[in-house]
């Protein structure tokens, strides 16, 4: 009986060991792979451009291309300057309709907190948001 049981141990023990490699043989693959895929978006970002976008389901891959790229090219090394989009004058009709959304929204959750109906200030702010939406579609065209 207990020639059993310590070669289930020895086998658990095997497992854990197996494991604990398997888990370092992943991670290491995996830091390789992501460091490639920083490689090939920088690589991308200095020949073309722009950004290289990753697969639509990919949501957790968040990298920024550090400001001076390091290539493997003899010579000046090209770095493009960034180009920032020019400050829009604030849109007063916008900052209103924001102000008064805010205190729709406050009102809202008093209600709501009070136990009042809250249907008339639901599409209160409704109203608001697409009078927004539409204040800030005009003013981008």
């Amino acid at each position: 009986m207990s020639d059993v049981i310590s070669e289930y141990q020895k086998w658990k023990q095997q497992g854990d060991n197996l494991r604990a490699q398997a888990k370092q043989a992943m991670e290491t693959r995996f830091r390789e792979l992501l460091m490639e895929a920083v490689r090939i978006a920088v690589e991308y970002r200095a020949d073309f451009g722009s950004p290289l976008k990753p697969a639509s389901p990919i949501t957790a891959f968040r990298f920024k291309t550090p400001v001076k790229v390091k290539t493997k090219k003899t010579g000046k090394q090209k770095v493009e300057p960034r180009v920032e989009a020019a400050p829009q004058k604030p849109n007063a009709k916008a900052a209103g309709l924001q102000k008064r959304l805010a205190t729709a929204k406050q009102k809202l959750e008093e209600g709501k907190a009070a136990g009042k109906p809250t249907r008339a200030l639901e599409d209160k702010i409704y109203e608001i948001e697409d009078e927004l939406r539409l204040s800030t579609a005009r003013a981008g065209a």
